[in-house]
Order: C-alpha cells, then structure tokens, then sequence
C-alpha cells in the first residue's frame, strides 16, 4: 500500500514538472517560427492586429453604415471642436458619434434595473449618457487651452532669443517647439501644424490665423495681429516679440493676482461652514457643561 501511495505521488510529480516545463521544451526555434510565418503568411515587420483594434474598427463601421443610414454628414462645428482638443483623427468623428448614440442606450438600460422611480432613472440616464461626451470634449478643450496659455510666455521669451541670435521666424518656430516638446507638448504640437502648413503652401499669416481659430486663445489672436502689423510697418521682429513677451509675463502675473485676491472670498464658504462650528464646540462645550452642572446642583 505504501509502494503505491510512493509510485502515484512520483508519477503525479512527474506530471507537475512535465506540465510546467512543456512550454519552453516544446517552443520553436527562430528557424522554425521564420518558417511557419511565412508559410502562413504573416509579416514580421509589420504591426499585428489586435483584438482592441478590431473592436473599434468593427465599431467605426457600425457608426459609419449608421450614419450613412440616417442621412447624417460630418458636422464642421464637432470637427472644429475635435481639432480644438487636440484629436486630428479622422475615424474620431465616428467614434464620437457612436459614443452620443450608444451611451444613452447603454445608461437607460442600465437605470431600468433600479427597482425604485425606474421611468425617471431611465431618463436621466439617458440625458446623462447624451450629454456626457459633449461635456467631456469640452472640458478636454478648456484643459488644453489652460495648458497652451501657460506655455505661450516661456514660448515667446525662446523665441525672442532665437531671433535675437540670427534665426529666421520659421527655424526659430522649429526650435522652439522642439525645446518646449517635453514641457508643453500641446503647443509643440501647434507650432508643428502651423510649419506644414506654411511647407505646404500657406502664408505665413494665413497659418498663424488658422492656428488662432483652431485653438481659440486671445493670446494667438494678439500675437498674429502683432505679425501683421510688423509686416505692414516695416517693424523690427526681435524687438516687437520681446514686447509682446513682456505684455504676456504681466498679464499673468496680474492673472495670478486676481486669482489670489479670489481666494478670500472663496473661503469664507468653507470657513462658515467647516471650521466655525469646530471652534464653537470647542469653545462653548466646556462652558456649556459646567453650566448644566450648576444647575443640575442647584436643583438638587
């Protein structure tokens, strides 16, 4: 009995080690992996498709004959949007649309289970699961806005010393995307669209206009309006851009100002409402409970 219990517990072992160890003793050579790739066909070389990507390409073809079915273009204004956020793709559209179609089913579906106001949660969650991505590609636009603003005074201070060193304004628009690309890739981003712009073809102030619209920032704005008039009066570039350096360093530090001057109107609310009644219990327990003993004894 115990020689059995010796050869099923070898035996098992055995079986372990085998199942664990079969991986790497049955994997194939380089040569022959070479072989089975190309006799099957595949590329090495190239990227392998996988399974995230067939889903969204299954996705995008569901928007697309959805779309088609409808009678529904590309709007300009959710392209202009999406470009605005940075997102230049153009299977985004589609996305984006599928999402506002698909999300309010998916949230009506999922409220219907809520045993209690299921008619009111269904609809709310619809208008929730509508209203969701619009609120989230704008929110993604104001964070970039808020990061491309930060960025232009220290873009603008490389730039002028660029130009003061002898550069032109376009190699000098490529170096100084290429020393912000690490901290402010948003506008290394811009200043990159607006280069193949102008290799393509397009006027120097054409693409700082485009790139005003695109981004939607008052600062753009004022710089190409700055440009034009430089270009119009014959003004020296260098000394023009250092100006408009310093207007743009005052303007946040007053920015910064104002922000701070804020804060003591905005902690008042959680003052009131937080810190007060701690101060209160604190201050007025100990006398409040050696009043109620008092009378407690005078009582008695």
């Amino acid at each position: 009995m115990v020689i059995a219990l010796y050869v099923a517990s070898t035996l098992m072992l055995f079986s372990v080690i085998t199942l664990l160890g079969a991986p790497w003793l049955l994997k194939d050579t380089p040569e022959t992996q070479r072989l089975l790739d190309v006799v099957e066909g595949m590329r090495v070389d190239l990227p392998k498709v996988t399974y995230v990507d067939q889903g969204r390409e299954r996705l995008l073809g569901y928007a697309q004959a959805l779309r088609g079915k409808l009678g529904l273009t590309e709007s300009p204004k959710l392209k202009a949007r999406l470009i605005s956020a940075g997102i230049r793709d153009r299977a985004v559209g589609d996305l984006f649309f599928a999402a506002q179609f698909l999300l309010p089913l998916a949230m009506a579906f999922a409220a219907s289970f809520i045993p209690k106001n299921t008619l009111f949660c269904v609809l709310i969650g619809g208008v929730i699961g509508f209203v969701g991505p619009d609120f989230w590609l704008s929110r993604r636009i104001n964070q970039r806005k808020a990061k491309i603003r930060r960025s232009m005074p220290d873009a603008m201070d490389l730039l002028v010393i660029c130009v003061d060193a002898g550069l032109g304004m376009d190699q000098a628009l490529l170096r100084v995307g290429d020393e912000l690309a690490l901290s402010h890739p948003e506008i290394n981003e811009e200043f990159t669209q607006v280069n193949l712009a102008q290799r393509a073809g397009q006027p120097r102030l054409e693409a700082w206009r485009a790139l005003a619209d695109r981004t939607a920032i008052d600062e753009f704005r004022q710089f190409v309006n700055m440009l034009t008039q430089t270009e119009r009066f014959g003004t020296p570039i260098a000394k023009a851009l250092s100006r408009f350096s310093e207007d743009l360093r005052t303007k946040r530090r007053q920015y910064a100002e104002q922000q701070a001057s804020k804060t003591k109107i905005k902690i008042i609310f959680p003052l009131v409402l937080c810190i007060f009644p701690c101060i209160f219990i604190v201050l007025l327990a100990p006398a409040i409970l050696s009043i109620s003993s008092g009378i407690s004894e005078m009582s008695h």
